[in-house]
C-alpha cells in the first residue's frame, strides 16, 4: 500500500513538472518570470521599473521622454495576453509591439516606433485603441467602436488581448473586441511596456501594472468577433472577407473608372481626371471650379451610408467630396450637395471665408465648422482618412483620420437655420433628398482619392 501511495506522488509531481514545464496552456509561453527581468531590457527614457508582488510596475519620473521595457526578442505573427492596471486616471501608457527602435533617433538618444495598444484611463477613454508610436500617429482610435470604450475597468486589473495574424491586428479589453486594423507596414518587432512621459509635478511618482504576460507564436486561431465592427483597412482599395461579409463594397477598384461619370453627362470626363498607381486624381487646372474636367459622381445613388476614402492634396488645394448629389439643380460650376470640405486650411484663402471657419478641411461647406486638432491632422501630400456617415435617422458625422468632427442632423430645424444663411438658401430643401450620388470636386487643385468604400445602413 505504501509503495502504491509513493508511485502515485511520483507521477503527480510528474505530472505538475511537466505541466509547469508547458506554461500556463499548452503553446504558450511566458514573457515574464514573475520576479526578475530576465529577457527585457530598458529603452529611450528614464523612467522606473521594478517589480512587485509578481508583477512589473513602472513609475513616472520628471524630464523623461517615453520610456519602454523592451523584449530581448522578436516576434512576427503572435497572439499576446496580459493583465494591466492603471494606478491614477491622468497618466497614460501602452503595450507596444511590432515595435523597433532608431539608436539615432531623437538626436541620439533613442527612438522606439511602431504599434501600440492604447492604455487610456481617462474620460476619452480610447483604452484598447491602435496608435502608431513616433510614426503615422492614431490608427484606430475608439471613435470608431463607442461600445469598447467601457471594456476597461479604473482601480483594477483589466485582461488584454493581442492578435497580430499576417496583416490583421486585433485588440481586446476584458473580452470585448476593441480594435480592427488591417496594415501591411511592420513585419515584426519586440512587444514593449510603456512609460508615458509627464508634463505635471503632480504625475510623478504614478504606477502602472503589468502581470500574467504570455505569448503564443504557433498554432494561432482567431477569436471570433462580432459583427458590425468597423475595419480600418490601410491596404489600399482592398476589402477584407469581413467587411464583404458585413455589406461594404469598393467604390473604387484601384484601376478603371467603372462606377463613375462625369456629373454632367452620362461618360467619364475625357480630361482633367488620371487614374495612376491606385489612386483616381483631380488634375490642377488653376484653381478653378470645375474648369477642366468637371466633377465625377457615382452611377448609383444611396441614402443611409457609412462611406470612408482616403485623400491627399497638393500645397493650397481645394476640393470636396459631396453627398446626396441629385443633379437636379440648375447651377454653375459644382453640382450641388453636401459637402465634406478638402482644403489646405493654412495656404487656401476660403479657409477664411464663409463664417467661422465652416469652410475649414472636413467641415461641412459653407454650414458647420468641424471641430478638429491639429495634432490629428496629416501633413500636405499625406494619406487623411476621411468618412461620413449618414444613419436612417438623418443623423450625419463627418470624421478626420478617426476623429468625429461634424455632427448634424439632415432636415432639423437647426440645419434649415443654417441652410437658409448660406450659400445653398437659394435651392428649395437643400440635403434633405431621400438619396443622392457621392460626388468627387474638381475645384482645379491637385488632389487624390483611394480607398473609396461604402456600406448601405438601414
Amino acid at each position: 500500500m505504501l509503495a502504491k501511495k509513493a508511485t502515485t506522488t511520483i507521477c503527480l509531481v510528474f505530472v505538475v513538472t511537466i505541466l509547469n514545464a508547458q506554461g500556463p496552456e499548452k503553446g504558450w509561453k511566458n514573457l515574464f518570470d514573475g520576479k526578475s527581468f530576465t529577457g527585457w531590457k530598458k529603452l529611450a527614457g528614464t523612467a522606473e521599473y521594478k517589480i512587485e508582488d509578481g508583477a512589473i510596475v513602472g513609475i513616472t519620473v520628471p524630464s523623461s521622454p517615453n520610456t519602454f521595457l523592451v523584449t530581448e526578442e522578436e516576434y512576427g505573427d503572435f497572439i499576446v495576453e496580459m493583465d494591466v492596471r492603471l494606478e491614477d486616471t491622468t497618466i497614460n501608457s501602452g503595450v507596444q509591439f511590432k515595435s523597433q527602435y532608431d539608436s539615432a533617433g531623437r538626436e541620439g538618444k533613442g527612438l522606439v516606433y511602431g504599434y501600440q495598444f492604447e492604455l487610456d484611463p481617462s474620460s476619452r477613454k480610447w483604452t484598447g485603441g491602435i496608435y502608431d508610436e513616433s510614426r503615422r500617429g492614431w490608427l484606430y482610435p475608439l471613435t470608431f467602436n463607442p461600445k469598447g470604450q467601457s471594456a476597461f475597468k479604473h482601480g483594477v486589473y483589466n485582461k488584454i488581448r493581442i492578435e497580430s495574424i499576417g496583416n490583421t491586428i486585433k485588440t481586446w479589453v476584458n473580452g470585448t473586441l476593441t480594435g480592427y486594423l488591417v496594415d501591411t507596414l511592420t513585419e515584426e518587432g519586440f512587444i514593449a511596456l510603456q512609460v508615458h512621459s509627464i508634463g505635471k509635478p503632480e504625475q510623478v511618482g504614478k504606477k502602472m501594472y503589468w502581470k500574467n504576460i504570455r505569448i503564443k507564436v504557433a498554432n494561432l486561431k482567431p477569436k471570433a468577433i462580432p459583427k458590425e465592427m468597423y475595419v480600418v483597412n490601410l491596404i489600399p482599395n482592398s476589402l477584407t472577407k469581413y467587411e464583404i461579409k458585413n455589406g461594404w463594397q469598393l467604390l473604387f477598384d484601384g484601376n478603371s473608372t467603372k462606377g463613375w461619370r462625369s456629373a454632367g453627362s452620362d461618360s467619364f470626363p475625357s480630361k482633367g481626371w488620371e487614374i495612376k498607381d491606385g489612386t483616381i486624381n483631380v488634375l490642377p487646372f488653376n484653381g478653378g471650379e470645375s474648369a477642366n474636367g468637371g466633377d465625377i459622381v457615382t452611377r448609383d445613388q444611396y441614402g443611409a451610408f457609412d462611406l470612408s476614402f482616403e485623400f491627399k492634396y497638393a500645397a493650397g488645394a481645394n476640393s470636396g467630396v459631396k453627398y446626396f448629389v441629385t443633379l437636379a439643380e440648375d447651377s454653375k460650376g459644382s453640382a450641388i450637395g453636401l459637402e465634406y470640405q478638402i482644403l489646405d486650411d493654412k495656404l487656401h484663402p476660403d479657409a477664411k471665408a464663409g463664417r467661422d471657419g465652416n469652410r475649414t478641411l472636413a467641415s461641412l461647406y459653407d454650414l458647420i465648422k468641424a471641430n478638429k486638432q491639429e495634432r490629428f491632422l496629416r501633413p500636405v501630400g499625406q494619406w487623411n482618412h476621411g468618412r461620413i456617415v449618414v444613419y436612417p435617422n438623418n443623423l450625419v458625422e463627418h470624421y478626420l483620420n478617426g476623429i468625429k468632427v461634424v455632427e448634424y442632423e439632415r432636415g432639423s430645424q437647426a440645419f434649415r437655420d443654417l441652410v437658409a444663411i448660406s450659400k445653398y438658401k437659394v435651392w428649395p430643401n437643400f440635403g434633405e433628398a431621400p438619396k443622392g450620388h457621392i460626388l468627387l470636386q474638381d475645384h482645379g487643385s491637385a488632389v487624390s482619392f483611394r480607398s473609396i468604400k461604402l456600406k448601405t445602413l438601414k
